[in-house]
């Protein structure tokens, strides 16, 4: 009997451990508001839900990101409909990929995907090789015009994906304090490693100007 009990006590602990956290957005074009997805979310027994009126191109969107900070173990983030947490393919793979890191689960309420189910989880995996799919077929696209170029006596290269004044304020910014790496990364939509990597080379730079005056 007091197995039982023990038993019993440790299955509500961990209903009550895990926690709906949802997620609304509406875009500031559209005539709407985010009254149905709450309406939804709430009936989805959501404890707390996060909601901002953003385009779901956009990687900065504040309160996507406090939702996603907000998860812990065992969690799930919670969403009416698949587009509402983004439109773009890479986007929506990137942050259920920090979903995943968080050890925390992903319901879409429209679309009945829920990745703390294994029909779920294999539903996950196909959206990862279908992207990764297409991230082959741009890459062979891309060495193919490469090579098309060179034939023509051009040499082709990624442009900067952030300009000179944007490098120097984004180097600014973080030295100063004023922002961090991930926060500079999300204003300026690229990913932090980019942000890491400017800010590594910055402090190499100043290194040398510093032996150079001495």
């Amino acid at each position: 009997m007091l197995h039982n009990t023990v038993d019993l006590a440790v299955y509500w602990q961990l209903i009550y451990a895990t926690m709906l956290i949802g997620y609304a957005r509406v875009s500031k074009l559209d005539r709407q508001d985010t009254r149905a997805q709450l309406k939804a979310l709430k009936e989805a027994r959501c404890k707390r839900i996060f909601h901002e009126s953003a385009s779901g191109g956009r990687w900065d969107r504040p309160e996507l990101h406090r939702a996603l900070d907000h998860l812990r173990k065992g969690d799930v983030l919670v969403v009416w409909k698949l587009d509402r947490l983004s439109r773009s393919l890479k986007d929506l793979l990137h942050i259920l990929e920090k979903i995943t890191e968080a050890k925390a689960g992903f319901r879409s309420l429209t679309e009945a995907i829920n990745t703390t189910t294994p029909a779920g989880r294999m539903m996950l995996q196909m959206l990862g090789a279908f992207a990764e799919f297409e991230r082959s077929m741009v890459r062979e696209r891309t060495r193919l015009g490469l090579l098309a170029a060179r034939e023509r006596g051009r040499v082709g290269g990624r442009p900067p994906k952030l300009s000179a004044n944007q490098r120097a304020e984004a180097i600014r910014v973080v030295d100063s304090g004023e922002k961090t790496a991930s926060e500079v990364a999300r204003l300026f939509r690229v990913h932090r490693s980019g942000i890491s990597r400017l800010m590594a080379q910055a402090r190499v730079g100043q290194k040398r100007d510093r032996r150079a005056r001495a």
